[in-house]
């Protein structure tokens, strides 16, 4: 070969035949041969050349016809002999193919950073659990979510893949962890993505959410691209056979059994060494992992749902789910606020800002009250109750208390013995404390105990009169019949 090209290189130059046997100690015949070799050689190789530019541009017509139903390499071979009679033979055609589809599906080796990205996904295929009772077999999902550093796994089963069950499998794993990393990297599942879109995908609100308390990015995979998610794809295939297999011949009667099953498998694959490397799991997540990841929030995360209600005129508003009222800001009154609610609270928001903020109570037809939501007057009514009323009146004096505890006895119906109890009491402040002593003490002495005999004693001035003086007799006159005349 080396001879050869030193003859090609000198013939390049311009040296004749002679010349260059004689330079390389060579038979002109030999010098000859070569020389006619390499001729054909190149025409050869031009006419290779071309049939390989020819291939080469319709190698990408290939790939774009493949997928489609049907469509086989001896049809699209075919197509190309009919367009390049002088074209590659159908072995050819296929290993060009094969190598052309081979270089435009390399893949990205992506360095994972400790703390960086935790990714999660449900198994393919369930697991089950069976009615103690009629021996039903309900199928559940299994949730999976892997570490991308360290690759620790946390696996749980729950009963579906809806929104509520999704987001609380999250929630357990963060635990799980202790911690929280930068970005959440879910598949394209309804219940983490509204609508799957290869650059910006529109993540679920309430997704979006939890990322938000968490303080963690939602980075969803690319639909139909499962190498973004490569990590939980390939800890699926282990979960099957190190927590899948062993499990297979138990049965398990409810959610909670199976899970205590599947966190002993888990720890026990945690703890396996990695393939290669002496650390487990577990080791790598504690020693160069764990200190990476953000801290959990103080506050536990909880499912929010939303109501658009109107503040009423009380200055409430009503959970209809509950049928129960909340009190809202008074100078709210008329306007359209929103409810954010979860298990646990209610809270109030206007324009983004929240205004109020309650213990979610299930009663239904009660009030939760903020005494500093209602106007002045609306306060002093929300405080009625007898231990108010019996209070204010030993403050005058005892016989004032005796006489309202006597009132509160006496009514059924709580809001108008209240009402009797303000009218009476405020005799206080419109006659004087002794007056309203004095007819307290005369109403009762006639065994009478409503406002109505207060008012009447007061108006009256019947209170200044000693409990010895005589009220005026009646007169005798020509048109009284007196007594007689009824016999």
């Amino acid at each position: 070969m080396e001879v050869k090209k030193q003859i090609s290189i000198l013939q390049g130059l311009g040296y004749g035949k002679k010349t260059i046997a004689r330079e390389l100690g060579l038979s002109k015949n030999t010098v000859k041969s070569y020389l006619d070799c390499c001729t054909g050689s190149i025409e050869g190789d031009q006419s290779d050349e071309s049939r390989r530019k020819d291939l080469h541009d319709y190698l990408p017509y290939c790939q774009s016809e493949l997928p489609r139903k049907g469509v086989t390499r001896q049809i699209l071979w075919a197509e190309y002999r009919g367009r390049y009679p002088g074209g590659y033979s159908y072995s050819q055609f296929c290993e060009y193919l094969k190598q052309y589809l081979d270089r435009k599906d390399v893949s990205l080796h992506i360095e994972q950073q400790p703390g960086d990205k935790l990714y999660i996904d449900f198994a393919g295929s369930k697991m089950s659990i069976a009615d103690p009772y009629t021996g039903e077999i309900k199928e559940v999902e299994v949730f999976i979510a892997v570490l991308g550093y360290s690759g620790r796994t946390y696996v749980r089963a729950c009963e579906s893949q809806r929104k509520e069950d999704f987001l609380s499998c999250i929630v357990r794993a963060l635990n799980y962890f202790g911690g929280v990393p930068k970005v959440l990297v879910p598949d394209n599942l309804k219940s983490a993505v509204d609508k799957a879109n290869p650059y910006e995908a529109e993540i679920n609100r309430d997704l979006l959410d939890l990322g938000n308390h968490y303080d963690m990015a939602i980075l969803p995979a690319r639909s139909l691209k499962p190498r973004d998610k490569a990590w939980v794809e390939r800890m699926v295939q282990i979960i099957y056979t190190r927590i899948y297999a062993p499990l297979r011949n138990q049965v398990f009667t409810n959610l909670d059994n199976l899970n205590d099953a599947i966190i002993e498998r888990l720890e026990s694959h945690n703890d396996q060494p990695l393939q290669g490397r002496k650390e487990s799991r577990n080791i790598l997540f504690e020693t160069e992992e764990k200190q990476h990841l953000n801290p959990l929030p103080h506050d536990y995360w909880e499912l929010k749902e939303y109501l658009q209600v109107k503040v009423m005129k009380n200055c409430y508003v009503q959970l209809h789910r509950d049928r129960h009222y909340y009190s809202v800001p008074y100078h709210h009154i008329g306007q359209k606020v929103k409810l954010v609610y979860t298990a646990t609270y209610v809270a109030v928001y206007l324009h983004g800002e929240r205004i109020a903020y309650h213990l979610r109570d299930r009663s239904p037809y009660k009030y939760t009250t903020v005494k500093e939501h209602l106007p002045s007057t609306h306060q002093f009514v929300s405080e009625w109750n007898p231990g108010k009323f019996i209070e204010w009146a030993g403050h005058i004096h005892t016989d004032v208390e005796s006489y309202i505890r006597k009132v509160l006895d006496n009514k059924s119906y709580p809001e108008q013995t209240y009402r009797s109890c303000v009218g009476i009491l405020s005799f206080e402040r419109k006659a004087g404390k002794d007056r309203l002593i004095a007819a307290c003490q005369r109403a009762s002495s006639f065994g009478a105990y409503n406002y109505k005999v207060i008012a009447q004693i007061i108006g009256s001035k019947l209170d200044r009169l000693s409990p010895a003086e005589k009220q005026p007799t009646m007169p005798i006159h020509e048109n009284i019949r007196g007594a007689n005349y009824y016999k």
